[in-house]
Formats: structure tokens, sequence, C-alpha cells
């Protein structure tokens, strides 16, 4: 029994939900794509940033491209306080639970993005949670987004 379900979701279209309860450390689901260049990912307009990119960085010479119908862990959406992590190495990456997941909860987890005051407006997070800072930056990164920053250029939810 797979331990996902796919829904619409709260926080982006759609995401995928626990089907049953989840203990931390679990293995949840593989994320899975083809192998592709920096140089080829900077070219492509299918990786625009107006678009929906299920684009993970490998390494410094490659990414996975992640946007197939096959690979149904590009539904996980991002979470400023997530229960998930991505754990692995080369093209072998897993989302594990970081913490025990309740039966209907939506799975999500940091995408790790960089803090970029020019491209962090592209990337409006809408999780909801309590330390939510309005952008998906990645967790360490967040302190950099001042109070009247956020208060500003949030978007109301």
């Amino acid at each position: 029994m797979k331990l996902y379900k796919v829904k619409k979701s709260n926080i982006d279209k759609r995401g995928l939900y626990a089907s049953k309860n989840i203990k931390t450390g679990e293995r949840i689901i593989e994320y899975v794509g083809k192998l592709i260049s920096k140089k080829e990912a900077e070219k492509n307009p299918k990786f625009d940033n107006s678009k929906d990119i299920y684009l993970f960085n490998i390494n410094k010479k490659w990414d996975l491209d992640g946007a197939w119908s096959f690979n149904t862990a590009r539904l996980i959406n991002h979470s400023c306080d997530p229960n998930c992590e991505v754990e692995g190495k080369g093209l072998k990456l897993w989302i594990s639970a970081i913490k025990d997941i309740k039966k209907g909860e939506e799975l999500s987890y940091d995408y790790g993005f960089s803090y970029s005051k020019e491209e962090m407006e592209n990337f409006i997070c809408r999780c909801g949670s309590k330390n939510c800072c309005g952008y998906i930056v990645r967790e360490e990164s967040r302190w950099r987004i001042s109070k009247k920053f956020k208060k500003s250029n949030r978007i109301n939810k």
C-alpha cells in the first residue's frame, strides 16, 4: 500500500497526503526524473521561473528534471514547517518523514531555495505555517527577511 495519495492541496494546486500514519524516518517516495546538465537547464525555456518547475539540484554540474508524470513526488509542496526532507545521494533521492505524520496530513519539505531579493518575489510561499516568512527560502536564510519586508510584501492568506 502506498503511503500517500494525490489530492487538491491547501498550499498550491495538488499535493501528496499521507494515506496512513507515517513514522519519523520512514521513506515515503522516491524523487525520480531525467538527469540534465546545468547548462541545459539554463537554456531550456521549460525551466522559466514563471512556470511550475520540478528541477532538483544534484550537484554543481547536474540537475534532475522531475517534470514527468511518473514522478509523483514532484507534487509535494514546500512548507516553512515541513514534515519531510529529501535524503540520498546521486540519483537516489528519497522523501522521508522528519516527524510523525498523521493520516490525511499534507506532505511537505523545505525546497531549500537560496535567498535573493531579486528572485524570491517569484516564489511566494502559501504554506500557512506559524513561522512562514512569505517566500520559499531555505530555513537558514529566512532570518534575512526583515519584519518590515515581510509585512510590506507578503500576500494575505
